[in-house]
C-alpha cells in the first residue's frame, strides 16, 4: 500500500546517498507471520537485512497451540572479499562472482570452518530449548546466491507458513527454502537431552557451475544438558536433488478456513507467459570477458535484459508523468517461440534485448503470470519474487507449459498457498494469479543476486482504481534524490 517505501533502487526510489537518510514507512494489510527486510541497491544485501515479525492481533490467536518462545533463524553468506570488490570484479569481467566462502545461522558459519572451530561453544548460534516444549523457528533465507536445504538431527519440523501467511501444517525432515523467502515452522524438543543437536543448512543447486559445497552448523542443546556432545547432522538431500527441492516445495497449502480464506482467481482476464533465461552477449571491443566462450553473461524475462535508468527511478515518473524513464510494452509473450527446455538450444536464441520495459496492469484484474524456466546456458532453477503483492502458486511442473494440459487438469484453484517468493524449477514452469488491487510500481526478480545483476527482472504498474482507498498514496517528502 505504499510503494514509495518499497526500496528497490531506480525502480521505487533513487539509492539512500551517503550520510543521507530516509523513513521507510510500511502498511501491513494482510500478512500474518514472518517477513523481512533489506537493501536493494547493488549487493549491499549481503550484509543489510533484518527479520519483520507480525503477531496475531489483540484477542486472536495462532491457528496452531501457541509455542513456548519464537527467534528469527535468518540464512546469510559470507566472503573473505569486501562485498563492493566482488560486485565490481564480477560485473567488470563479465563471468560468473566468486563462490561465497560459507553460509551463516544467525551470523555464525560454524565448527566446519576454521574461524569457529577452536572455540565452537562461542562462535557457533546455539538455541536452548527446554525439554518438552514447543518452538517457533522462523527461517529467512537471506543467502545471496542459492537455495538451501535446512534440517535439524534428530528432529523433524512441522511447517506452518510462509511469506507471511499461514499453511496447513505438514512435517518435514528437511526445508528447503529459497533466497527471499520465508517458513515458519514448529520444533517439538522432545528428544534425549544426553546429547546436543546439530541444526545444518547446505546449498541445494541444479547448475553446472561452482557452489558452495561446505555445511554450515549450529547447535540445539537442551537446557539440563552440560555436555558438549553432538549427534551427527542430520541426513538432507544431496546437494542437486532437484527431486527433493520440488517435493518439499509442492506440500505447500493455505489453511482456506473461515478464519484465512482463499481468494484465488477463478478465472483469469490478464494472462502472462514469461520466459526466465540465462544469456550471453558479445564481448565489448577491445576487452577480455569471463562467459562462455568469450562473452558475457546476462539474463531476461521474455528474452529482455533490464537495464536500470539512473537519472529518475520509474516510480518518480510513472506519478509525475515524466517521459523518456521507461517503456510501456514489455511483452505479455516470448518474443520467439522454441523448445525452451531442449538440451540444445541454438545459439542465436542466447542474445537477450535490453531495455526498462513495464507491463501496466489495470486496478483489480486478476493476472495468471506463467513462470517458463529455459535450458540457455544449461538452465538452473530461478526464485522468482514478486513486490507489492503475494500471489497464490496454483501450479507447477517440468518441461514446457501446455496450458490445455496443465491449466485444467493440474491447477490447484482450492488451497494454493498464497506466497511472494516461489522457486521455478530448472527447465520447468510455475503458474501463479493474483489480483493487482496495489496501485503503484512494484518490481519483480529472480532472487539470485547474480541474476538480478545480470538483468532477470521486470516492473509492474498497477493503476488507480475508482474508490478513493483505491489510489496511489502520494510520495514522502523526504524522498531521497537521484
Amino acid at each position: 500500500r505504499y510503494p514509495w517505501a518499497d526500496g528497490p533502487e531506480y525502480i521505487t526510489q533513487c539509492p539512500i546517498q551517503p550520510g543521507g537518510k530516509f523513513s521507510q514507512k510500511v502498511i501491513f494489510t494482510t500478512e500474518e507471520g514472518t517477513l523481512w527486510w533489506h537493501a536493494h541497491s547493488e549487493w549491499t544485501r549481503a550484509t543489510v537485512y533484518g527479520a519483520i515479525v507480525v503477531y496475531p492481533k489483540k484477542g486472536h490467536a495462532y491457528p496452531f497451540p501457541k509455542p513456548h518462545a519464537d527467534l528469527p533463524i535468518i540464512f546469510g553468506e559470507w566472503w573473505k572479499q569486501d562485498i563492493f570488490e566482488l560486485f565490481d570484479d564480477f560485473r567488470r569481467s563479465g563471468g560468473d562472482p566468486l563462490v561465497s566462502h560459507a553460509i551463516t545461522i544467525n551470523g555464525q558459519p560454524g565448527d566446519r570452518y576454521n574461524c569457529s572451530r577452536q572455540v565452537t561453544w562461542v562462535d557457533m548460534f546455539k538455541l536452548a530449548v527446554d525439554q518438552g516444549k514447543t518452538y517457533l523457528l522462523r527461517l529467512i533465507n537471506a543467502a545471496m546466491q542459492d537455495i538451501l536445504f535446512f534440517s535439524i538431527a534428530g528432529h523433524q519440523l512441522t511447517v506452518v507458513g510462509t511469506d507471511g501467511t499461514y499453511t496447513k501444517p505438514f512435517k518435514s525432515d528437511y526445508i528447503t527454502i529459497s533466497p527471499g523467502q520465508t517458513i515458519d515452522v514448529l520444533l517439538r524438543a522432545d528428544h534425549p537431552i544426553a546429547a546436543s543437536y546439530y541444526m545444518a543448512a547446505k546449498f541445494y543447486s541444479s547448475a553446472r557451475a561452482a557452489v558452495n559445497l561446505n555445511t554450515t552448523t549450529a547447535l540445539l542443546h537442551y537446557t539440563t544438558n552440560n555436555t558438549t556432545t553432538t549427534t551427527p547432522t542430520a541426513a538432507a538431500p544431496a546437494t542437486a536433488d532437484t527431486n527433493a527441492s520440488v517435493a518439499f516445495t509442492a506440500r505447500f497449502r493455505s489453511l482456506a478456513d473461515k478464519k484465512h480464506p482463499v481468494d484465488v482467481p477463478q478465472k483469469a482476464d490478464t494472462n502472462l507467459y514469461f520466459t526466465l533465461s540465462m544469456n550471453a552477449v558479445p564481448c565489448p571491443a577491445g576487452a577480455t570477458c569471463a562467459g562462455p566462450n568469450g562473452a558475457r553473461l546476462a539474463a531476461s524475462v521474455n528474452n529482455v535484459s533490464l537495464v536500470l535508468p539512473t537519472s529518475m527511478d520509474v516510480l518518480g515518473a510513472y506519478y509525475r508523468g515524466i517521459g523518456g524513464v521507461y517503456g510501456d510494452d514489455f511483452p505479455s509473450n516470448p518474443p520467439v517461440s522454441f523448445d525452451f527446455t531442449n538440451l540444445t538450444i541454438p545459439a542465436v536464441d542466447r542474445t537477450p534485448a535490453t531495455g526498462n520495459q513495464v507491463r501496466v496492469l489495470e486496478y483489480n484484474s486478476s493476472v495468471e503470470l506463467v513462470f517458463q524456466g529455459t535450458n540457455l546456458l544449461g538452465g538452473v532453477d530461478h526464485p522468482m519474487h514478486l513486490h507489492g503483492t503475494n500471489f497464490y502458486v496454483v501450479g507447477w511442473g517440468f518441461g514446457n507449459f501446455d496450458r490445455a494440459k496443465d491449466a485444467n487438469k493440474t491447477y490447484n484453484l482450492v488451497d494454493p498457498p498464497f506466497q511472494n517468493t516461489i522457486a521455478v524449477p530448472r527447465n520447468g514452469w510455475v503458474a501463479v494469479r493474483f489480483k493487482a488491487t496495489n496501485p503503484g510500481v512494484w518490481f519483480m526478480h529472480c532472487h539470485l543476486e547474480r541474476h538480478a545483476s545480470w538483468g532477470m527482472g521486470m516492473t509492474f504498474i498497477v493503476k488507480n482504481g475508482k474508490g478513493p482507498n483505491d489510489k496511489m498514496l502520494p510520495p514522502p517528502s523526504d524522498m531521497p534524490p537521484c
